[in-house]
């Protein structure tokens, strides 16, 4: 053997051989992109007040954004956001889609279900492609016998007809992560959120339902109802374990998943993993952030403004990152590997996957 084509063999050997994590730090599939390569639809924001930056930073990104009303209860009362909403899609219709929403509150009345479909049906002629339900069901909303309303009660069952009949999907955010049921932990992506609302974490509510309880009840909805197209937020709130989603998406073909707010779960599973589940399920995953604000701008210094985009832009970026190239990247305290997802799964995961859920092509 020639001493030249020796030594190029032993060199495509010890290229092939190295670790992943050794190898180009950048990997850019079928060619090169960047952050406005890929069309894009945020599915999950709460942009509750407009943005004079908006316009310019989702055309940087080729993005559009669904903005998701929430039916808040507490101790004051129900508030929501959907009339903020309405006027900000109206006044940027190229960048806003609408997410309608209700809640269990007063489900003891026997004009319940006929009041929330005479609701949703008004919010669906304003422009609502999809319906939220929150994790006010299961954890937080009780019946007039004190119980906590499941999304599986069959009072509701009238509401997803409806919605069947319209063609209505439902985005569901039902339950919360699973280390909610558990102590604060800090090296936890959860951290922060349950530090800062406690209300939510579980594990100092013994009487909220378990964990187990409310996903089965969701599981059981989604069952009961094969013909309506139902969204589950936050990864069916079994981000911790891809391998749980999984097994619901192969037992559920009227489910699909998006992402907001738990890259950082992904992050702390095996990057191989997570590839092959966003690879094998590409076709029912959905990119979402829950990005958003509540202030309104005219409440902001200009610096502000200036530091609120560039944060923006760069939260944007990390989840690019992540999705896109095999670079070492963090999330939420989360040290991991970019999934370096092929364009085909990126266009889907991105925008295509939406698109044909709520028909916008």
């Amino acid at each position: 053997m020639k001493k030249s084509l020796f030594f190029m063999i032993i060199s495509i050997v010890l290229v092939t051989c190295k670790p992943r994590a050794e190898q180009a730090s950048s990997i850019q599939p079928d060619g090169a992109m960047n952050e406005g390569t890929i069309k894009k639809i945020d599915v999950h924001s709460h942009y509750h007040y407009s943005r004079a930056y908006l316009p310019e930073l989702f055309k940087k990104w080729n993005m559009q954004s669904v903005l998701v009303d929430v039916f808040h209860e507490d101790s004051v009362g129900v508030t929501r956001s959907w009339d903020s909403y309405v006027a900000l899609a109206k006044a940027e219709p190229e960048l806003f889609y609408l997410c309608s929403a209700f809640i269990g509150t007063g489900i003891d009345a026997p004009d319940y279900a006929e009041k929330t479909i005479k609701q949703l049906d008004k919010e669906i002629s304003q422009g609502a492609r999809m319906v939220k339900v929150w994790k006010n069901f299961g954890m937080v909303t009780k019946d007039d016998s004190g119980h906590y309303i499941q999304i599986d009660d069959p009072r509701l069952q009238p509401i997803w007809d409806f919605l069947r009949s319209k063609d209505i999907p439902v985005m569901a955010h039902i339950g919360e992560p699973e280390q909610a049921w558990r102590p604060l932990d800090p090296h936890s992506p959860h951290y922060g959120y349950y530090k800062n609302n406690p209300q939510y974490h579980a594990y100092n509510f013994p009487e909220i339902p378990s964990y187990k309880t409310i996903i089965d009840a969701r599981d059981h909805w989604i069952e009961k109802n094969p013909d309506l197209k139902i969204l589950c937020a936050h990864l069916g709130s079994m981000s911790h374990n891809v391998d749980m989603v999984a097994e619901r998406l192969d037992k559920y073909p009227n489910m699909y998943v998006e992402t907001a707010a738990r890259f950082g779960d992904l992050a702390r599973q095996d990057s191989d993993k997570v590839k092959t589940f966003f690879d094998r399920y590409q076709n029912r995953i959905m990119f979402g952030t829950d990005f958003g604000n509540d202030v309104s701008q005219d409440q902001l210094t200009v610096a502000e403004l200036d530091k609120e985009r560039a944060d923006l832009d760069a939260d944007y970026l990390l989840l690019w990152k992540y999705l896109s190239s095999t670079d070492s990247v963090e999330v939420r305290g989360q040290k991991t590997r970019g999934l370096g997802l092929g364009k085909e799964v990126l266009e889907k995961v991105y925008y295509n996957n939406l698109a044909d859920f709520l028909k916008l092509k």
